[in-house]
């Protein structure tokens, strides 16, 4: 192991389980849009922890190792988390919002990533950074995890399944980088901030989380009209009750519910997420929009 290499918990591992039915939804997956590459590689992938409602704001069945990244690939270096296990697993990059660097989001790494995911956390180039940049660091991520990564990143990780995420700036670089690449499957943008309110170019799944007392990006001039601009068939608003700008800022069951089975949901076709993914109630919530199947 590497000497900067740490492992984080227990592993525990799984093989993919559901083969015939996975099959017939590989065939049968329709894409959205022309020219959006988002139907999977092989067929639908369950491995892991089955969601409960008791474990899904909780840490998955993977153990976790991180490696910390230098700042000459594209984006400012940052911390990559991965499973134990030596498997493939979909690759999620994250970039935090203006002035703030990937130590401000770090329970979100080993969270994804205990659940099955290789996990980049980036740090921008420049806090200034704008969300058009950071949406093209998020790519730069993407390409490091699946091309130039060390072996032990680069062999986890399953090119065909890349989604991203991101907080406030970071967030707006969510949606940029989904209109950029179309091969990207899914995306979860917090509290998002960007100029442009139209995102119909973005026709992945994505579910956008928001504030109700976000002072800084507004949701009715930000988060509620890119939801309701984007192309995607399958797309959700979930607004957190009284929630400020900063609700994914420290650890939060919601949020972590909602990135786990969002991306393993629209990562992987597990279909054993998708009550979580595309249903979410309750008095933290003050209002939850989707489009999404059941």
């Amino acid at each position: 192991m590497p000497e900067n290499e740490t492992p984080i918990g227990r592993q525990v591992r799984s093989r993919p389980r559901g083969y015939k039915k996975a099959l017939l939804f590989a065939f049968t997956f329709v894409l959205v849009g022309a020219g959006a590459a988002v139907a999977p590689s092989a067929f639908a992938v369950e491995r892991g922890l089955a969601p409960t409602s008791a474990n899904i704001t909780g840490n998955g069945s993977y153990g976790v190792s991180q490696s910390s990244i230098s700042g000459s690939n594209g984006f400012g270096g940052g911390t990559v988390y991965y499973p134990s296990a030596n498997e493939q697993f979909p690759v999620v990059a994250f970039s935090p919002g203006f002035l703030e660097s990937w130590s401000n989001f770090t329970w979100i790494g080993p969270r994804l990533a205990s659940w099955g995911f290789v996990v980049v956390g980036i740090n921008t180039t420049s806090g200034l950074s704008q969300p058009d940049s950071r949406g093209s660091q998020l790519l730069s991520a993407l390409d490091w995890a699946s091309n130039s990564s060390p072996t032990a990143v680069r062999s986890r990780v399953d090119s065909s399944r890349q989604g991203v995420a991101g907080h406030s700036m970071g967030g707006g670089g969510t949606l940029r980088a989904m209109a950029s690449r179309s091969s990207i499957r899914a995306g979860v943008p917090i509290t998002p901030y960007h100029g442009t309110k139209g995102w119909s170019s973005v026709r992945q799944p994505t579910l956008i989380l928001g504030g109700q007392s976000d002072s800084i990006a507004p949701p009715g001039s930000h988060a509620i009209p890119f939801y309701n601009s984007l192309g995607s068939s399958e797309k959700g608003y979930l607004e957190f009750r009284g929630g400020d700008h900063f609700i994914a800022n420290s650890s939060n069951p919601t949020v972590s519910k909602a990135l786990v089975s969002w991306f393993k949901r629209f990562l992987e076709d597990d279909t054993r997420f998708s009550p979580f993914a595309c249903d979410f109630g309750g008095t933290a919530i003050s209002q939850f929009r989707n489009t999404c199947p059941v």
